[in-house]
């Protein structure tokens, strides 16, 4: 009998690696895809400026004491059916569910999920994620809802699975599990609700992750605005706001779709806490 409790509590021990007496703050970091651009003049970039033409487009997943959070989604798993890029300029060579399968993980393993965005290549695994809460900005919610769509790069079928999933709507920056140390930034324009997440990370420091309040280096210096973004006074307003965030809480900044500073990162199982 002691012998069945001891394999019944490792099998838990490594099925929830986070959540136990380690109660530290996680951040796991993961490869969900890559895109391919001819040209970047759409970012608000001329050709000439950058010779950067490949993005990066990651998952996150934050391990917390009171819960699990997938941030941002990646690529839809149906691009890794392709071997290589396919026809339109998509990479996706793991999902992220074969990813964290092997961390004892699957699509039903977390509690809350939240996208900076509702571009394709940020939910492409929205429909997978069953009996999370999602968390969005209402005015995204009611875009990515509504009966038309009206933004770019939005794929109504990549939302169709969360109409039956919880759902908070938020007004505004939220704290996701009341002790300050995630906490959903609005940073509205991208799109009519994108977002930025705000972590406390103890060893690390505090770190943001971008969304695509920014998609190059050369767009954070110079303030860029793509050509496709919601709405530019807005998107202009939304990086004074995390800028300011930044500089008042000495906070790290990851371009999420910079490729040169991803591969930098210590990928999952690895973590930064």
């Amino acid at each position: 009998m002691i012998y069945r409790i001891a394999i019944a509590f490792l099998t838990v021990a490594f099925v929830m690696p986070c959540c136990g007496a380690d109660s530290k703050l996680k951040l796991y970091v993961f490869d969900c895809g890559r895109l391919q651009f001819p040209t970047v003049e759409a970012f608000g970039i001329d050709n000439e400026e950058t010779d950067v033409r490949e993005l990066i487009v990651p998952c996150y997943i934050v391990e917390h004491k009171k819960g699990r959070l997938l941030w941002d989604g990646g690529l839809p798993s149906s691009v890794a059916k392709t071997d290589g890029w396919d026809e339109n300029g998509q990479r996706l060579d793991k999902t992220l569910a074969e990813q964290i399968s092997s961390m004892g993980l699957d699509m039903k393993s977390f509690d809350f999920v939240a996208f900076s965005h509702m571009h394709f290549d940020h939910v492409g695994v929205a429909n997978e994620v069953t009996g999370a809460t999602l968390l969005i900005q209402e005015s995204e919610y009611k875009a990515a809802f509504a009966d038309e769509v009206t933004v770019a790069y939005f794929d109504p079928a990549l939302y169709k699975g969360l109409k039956s999933e919880k759902i908070r709507q938020l007004d505004g920056d939220y704290d996701v599990f009341g002790d300050g140390s995630v906490q959903i930034i609005s940073a509205y324009g991208h799109t009519p609700g994108h977002q930025v997440l705000f972590l406390d990370l103890t060893d690390y420091g505090p770190l943001i992750l971008s969304g695509d309040l920014y998609h190059f280096q050369i767009s954070r210096r110079d303030r860029r605005v793509p050509q496709f973004n919601f709405d530019k006074e807005m998107t202009l307003q939304a990086m004074a706001k995390v800028e300011k965030l930044v500089k008042s809480k000495q906070s790290a900044f990851w371009i999420e779709h910079d490729l040169a500073g991803f591969k930098l990162l210590k990928k999952a199982p690895e973590f930064y806490d």
